[in-house]
């Protein structure tokens, strides 16, 4: 029980962080420097990553379903669709969610963690600096602008990737406009929507845990290192709890 109650202790810290970062949101005008760092950061240093990884992973689903579908089915003229709504509505999002992770949650869990250890935060409260204002609401404003950015990013990625196994693969060869073309065709706005919505969720969740995490660090320099630990870890299992839970309201 004692174990049960931390747990819902920090889940409810957590989104009382939340809730207060959320209340700071109309002084993102005379925060807007701050915000576009986090942009910078968020977005614009893990597109690279994104955009290699998606490539691949798009490639590697039309490798895989392609010799399938040609050989056992014959209906390697839906690979493009099978390609486009996986990318769309799973792997994208997901697989976004765990680079930003990876690349900013860990960042953001060490810097906070650090300004908590060596009294900065403290020295903002005295100052009477809430620091979900300064510190938490950037974070979350950035991440809810850049999210959707690199979903794209991510969907368009997987879905080149593809066309190019299927016209480059001697097994499958399918030409990339009727790769597109059937991706077009069984494709709707709303398998989007969902996907961004996706990703949302995921990015508001990392960003809150390893927000949380950092600020309710305690110790000294060595406990740094097993916060990060502990925020990707969350992260991660957050992550792929969500996805059972938003994938089936959204359906």
């Amino acid at each position: 029980m004692k174990q049960l109650y931390g747990i819902l202790e920090r889940i409810g810290g957590t989104l009382v962080m939340g809730a207060r970062a959320a209340g700071y949101i109309n002084t993102l005008p005379r925060q807007f420097p701050r915000f576009v760092e986090q942009c910078y950061l968020i977005g614009y240093t893990t597109m690279p990553i994104v955009t290699i990884l998606c490539f691949f992973i798009g490639s590697v689903l039309a490798l895989e379903t392609g010799y399938s579908m040609s050989e056992t089915f014959g209906a390697k003229q839906f690979i493009g669709t099978l390609v486009g709504l996986t990318m769309v509505r799973e792997l994208a999002p997901v697989m976004v969610a765990i680079l930003v992770t990876g690349r900013v949650g860990s960042a953001i869990t060490a810097e906070l963690a650090s300004m908590k250890v060596y009294q900065e935060v403290d020295a903002l409260v005295t100052m009477n600096i809430p620091p979900e204002r300064m510190l938490v609401m950037p974070r979350m404003a950035a991440v809810a602008v850049m999210m959707p950015v690199l979903t794209m990013i991510g969907d368009l990625c997987g879905w080149y990737g593809g066309a190019l196994v299927c016209k480059y693969t001697a097994a499958i060869s399918v030409e990339p406009e009727a790769y597109f073309a059937a991706l077009k065709r069984y494709m709707q706005m709303s398998d989007v929507w969902h996907g961004l919505a996706k990703a949302e969720v995921f990015g508001s969740a990392v960003v809150l845990v390893c927000c949380s995490i950092g600020l309710n660090t305690r110790g000294g320099p060595r406990e740094i290192g097993s916060a990060v630990t502990k925020a990707v870890v969350v992260s991660l299992i957050l992550i792929l709890v969500l996805d059972y839970f938003v994938t089936k309201i959204l359906i």
